[in-house]
Parts: C-alpha cells; sequence; structure tokens
C-alpha cells in the first residue's frame, strides 16, 4: 500500500482508534514517526509505543493510548504541513496551540522537539503537527 504522507497517516489511525476507544493502535515504522511518537509520550499525550518486528522483515509501531477518565487525553490532533503545502515558522512565529495549553510538534536542524523546546535552543523549523 502506497502512502503519500506517512506522518499524516499515523495521526489519523491515532484519532480514529481514539474514537473507538481502543487501547492501541498500530502503523508502519519509520524514525520521523518514532520521534514524533517520543515528543507525544514526553509530553503526556500517548502512554507509551514498542517497535514490533514481523518474520517478513517489515516494523510496526504498537501505540499505546492513553486515556482520562474515559476521555482520550489527546482532544485533538492535526497535521499542518502536508507533502503539498509545507509550513515553515521561525522562532519568532512558532504557534502556540490553545495559549500553550497544547502543543506544536517541529521538525528542526536539531531534531524533532516541541514547541517550547524550540523556542529554548533558538530554532525554527517545519511544523509537523499541532496536539491539544
Amino acid at each position: 500500500m502506497l502512502i503519500n504522507d506517512p506522518l499524516g497517516d499515523m495521526l489519523t489511525r491515532i484519532r480514529n482508534a481514539q474514537g473507538r476507544r481502543r487501547t492501541s493502535v498500530s502503523s508502519p515504522s519509520s524514525k520521523l514517526r518514532m520521534r514524533v511518537l517520543d515528543v507525544l509520550q514526553a509530553e503526556g499525550y500517548i502512554r507509551g509505543y514498542s517497535e514490533v518486528d514481523h518474520a517478513n522483515g517489515i516494523s510496526e509501531l504498537e501505540i499505546e493510548l492513553k486515556y482520562n477518565e474515559g476521555e482520550p487525553v489527546i482532544r485533538e490532533i492535526q497535521r499542518v504541513s502536508t507533502p503539498g503545502r509545507r509550513v515553515y515558522a521561525s522562532v519568532k512565529s512558532i504557534p502556540t496551540v490553545h495559549k500553550g495549553l497544547g502543543v506544536s510538534i517541529l521538525s528542526t536542524p536539531k531534531g524533532v522537539m516541541a514547541d517550547y523546546d524550540a523556542r529554548e535552543q533558538n530554532v525554527g523549523g517545519e511544523v509537523l503537527c499541532r496536539v491539544f
């Protein structure tokens, strides 16, 4: 199966699984997806993830979703930069999500990080997604 936007596919899988109240969801593995999941785990939006290798050489990410009193912790997860329209932000123009309650995830020259880390390290980059 050909996926044009692998990160957007993973975010959609997470959104759909939380709509169905699933405890976990799987997604094909890639380094970018794992870095984004590292940020989501550090921010407390998911319980964790693990990489599962199958016999045919394909590896998948098993993502454990997080709920609080039966409601998903992630209220909104949205792709910002798409393959057809890249969105870049300088340090001064990094967007905040719901006045700092949410997080924007950026791909910077220093790696994938949350918006406040990018401001702290004084780097801008591509705005991958926003989570609230």
